[in-house]
């Protein structure tokens, strides 16, 4: 007789077979060993398939699509809250714009560096210059205002990713690429609501990188991309930090969250993890990604930076919803 398998989920029906010679024989097993090994390698597998195959997050049929190309470094992506998607190129000194009719401009020159986006509640665009030590947003009209740029009087090192939280302070962070260590080590701030005071809370990593929180501003992650591990954390009223948790290995580039609460991570891949830090599927892509968004007009497509590209994937779960204009 054919044996037949199903690797549904099912693996522990097909276990009870065991327990009767007839069953076995009827599927078509010689004794009990035989039985258990090919058993155990199918449970195996089912569990791997789970944990790291294809998931329900990706559009059925979708595939990575490259959107443009001939950059130098790519990275920093940000919708804005009709969808279109800003990202930086970093050596070129740009922030360019991907709108959602499918072209490509250049939203800004002369950057000072700009690497991390992020646009706030009031539309505009959160920007670490890292060139120029400091954290800066760009309002409609184009106007520049620093929001920081020295912490205890000393300059900040090279401010690289952000995150706005739901009371409008902005946690950052700071570390070093290229430059020597300006501050007393690479770190990640806090710019309260009022945009009055810097406040370090995380001082004991190697080099933060990527950061993003969840939109009820309760819980922060940030990768410690010199110490190759993701962390979380629980945010306090004040905008300070405790307990710090171990999340996800891998020191991610960029990060970002879609509506369920999964946290995408740009390491040799882009990894997805659920809330609990349990590895969902990876989306692999021709160029080492470095930073990923939700974008677009219905906020489901997934856009990705890497190196000299920008890569885009259709996804079936969505981006954290952001307050759209209202219409006049």
């Amino acid at each position: 007789m054919k044996k037949t398998l199903l690797v549904d989920g099912h693996v522990k029906r097909h276990f009870s077979a065991l327990k009767s010679p007839l069953k076995m024989r009827e599927m078509g097993f010689k004794n009990t060993f035989d039985a258990g090994v090919l058993f155990i390698i199918v449970a195996l597998l089912v569990q791997i398939n789970c944990s790291y195959g294809q998931s329900d997050l990706i559009a059925p049929g979708a595939t990575v699509q490259k959107l443009a190309g001939d950059f130098k470094f790519t990275e920093g992506p940000a919708a804005d809250k009709m969808g279109n998607v800003f990202f930086t190129d970093i050596p070129n000194n740009r922030i360019h714009k991907w709108s959602l009719d499918g072209k490509l401009s250049i939203y800004r020159e002369n950057s000072g560096g700009a690497n991390g986006l992020f646009f706030d509640k009031k539309g505009d665009l959160l920007v670490c210059e890292g060139n120029n030590h400091r954290v800066t947003s760009i309002d409609a009209r184009g106007k520049v205002t620093v929001l920081a740029e020295t912490y205890k009087g000393k300059k900040l090192n090279k401010p690289n990713d952000l995150w706005p939280d739901p009371k409008g302070g902005i946690y950052f962070t700071d570390p070093v690429y290229g430059v020597p260590v300006v501050q007393d080590g690479e770190h990640v701030y806090y710019i309260s609501p009022d945009k009055s005071k810097v406040t370090r809370v995380i001082d004991d990593m190697v080099r933060p990188n990527g950061i993003i929180g969840t939109p009820d501003g309760k819980r922060l992650y940030v990768a410690d991309h010199g110490g190759n591990k993701a962390w979380r954390y629980d945010i306090n009223k004040d905008g300070t930090l405790t307990n710090k948790t171990f999340f996800a290995p891998g020191g991610s580039d960029g990060m970002t969250i879609d509506d369920q609460g999964n946290i995408y991570l740009t390491t040799s891949a882009v990894m997805v993890y659920s809330p609990k830090g349990k590895k969902i599927t990876q989306i692999n892509t021709p160029e080492r990604p470095a930073n990923v968004c939700f974008g677009g007009k219905d906020n489901n497509q997934l856009f990705i930076t890497a190196r000299k590209s920008l890569y885009t994937i259709q996804m079936q779960v969505h981006g954290v919803k952001q307050p759209r204009p209202k219409k006049k």
